[in-house]
């Protein structure tokens, strides 16, 4: 791939995803995210990491059509009723097979693609007609596995390959809080800083070996799997790359809305 141009290369792109009803609602993160997908050269697929894909092993959805996953409840009818209908691409998940090899990936016929990845999509791609393969978490690893998988991968980028993560670099929902005027817990606007600061100067050491963060990524990272797709995405950092922020901010007291893309300059 040495003579791909970097105009040519697809960014690598971390979405926080926050609610699922943000598939359905405009507002200032999803109007980032549609911009974030006219940017760039056009994209032939998307291989997604999301937070809601958290299984004992690696697998790669390899099915023609992948279905719409409604993985959440207590939400309108309306959530209920999208439909996601992007094509897969059996073609990109054997190559991500081969790319990750000798590790044991399956391909995968059930899954399709979850709500953290067609909830962003639905923005970012709204006409669904870029093909998308999904890659899971591997509950059995940590952050450093997670950051390796994405340099791994990293070559897919210049084959024309938009590397997407969706999860929250702060994830509590046993520390949300439903009233409008909630105001961000101190530790979640403290991590979400810290993270934001690391990614913008690349330097993701301290984010792979994140509990140096003390009280607050405890508090901000009660769960790994919201966490792991962001390291990825990090993961599959090129030289030349310069991170931009597309979006910022907690919801909800405890949410991290962070998104942002590592591009060729």
């Amino acid at each position: 791939m040495a003579n791909v141009s970097p105009a040519s290369r697809q960014p690598a792109v971390f979405y926080g995803h926050g609610s699922p009803m943000n598939a359905l609602e405009s507002n200032r993160h999803t109007q980032a995210w549609r911009a974030s997908g006219e940017a760039g050269a056009p994209a032939r697929a998307v291989l997604a990491i999301s937070a809601h894909w958290y299984v004992d092993e690696l697998a790669v959805t390899a099915m023609a059509q992948p279905r719409t996953i409604h993985d959440f409840g207590g939400f309108p009818p309306a959530l209920f009723a999208v439909r996601y209908p992007a094509p897969g691409d059996p073609a990109l998940a054997a190559r991500v097979r081969e790319l990750l090899a000798p590790m044991p990936v399956r391909l995968d016929h059930d899954w399709g693609l979850d709500h953290g990845i067609w909830s962003v999509l639905a923005h970012v791609y709204p006409q669904a007609d870029v093909p998308v393969v999904q890659l899971s978490l591997d509950a059995r690893q940590g952050p450093a596995f997670h950051h390796e998988l994405g340099r791994r991968l990293a070559v897919l980028r210049d084959e024309g390959v938009r590397i997407v993560g969706s999860g929250n670099a702060v994830h509590h929902l046993g520390r949300l809080s439903w009233r409008p005027d909630a105001r961000p817990h101190e530790w979640a606007l403290a991590f979400e800083a810290g993270v934001r600061d690391c990614v913008l100067r690349g330097d993701d050491a301290p984010l792979i070996d994140y509990e140096r963060f003390g009280e607050a990524a405890r508090l901000s990272v009660p769960t790994p799997d919201h966490y792991l797709p962001m390291l990825a995405v990090l993961g599959a950092r090129l030289p030349g790359d310069r991170a931009r922020v597309l979006t910022e901010g907690i919801e909800l007291g405890s949410i991290g809305m962070l998104s942002f893309a590592l591009e060729p300059t």
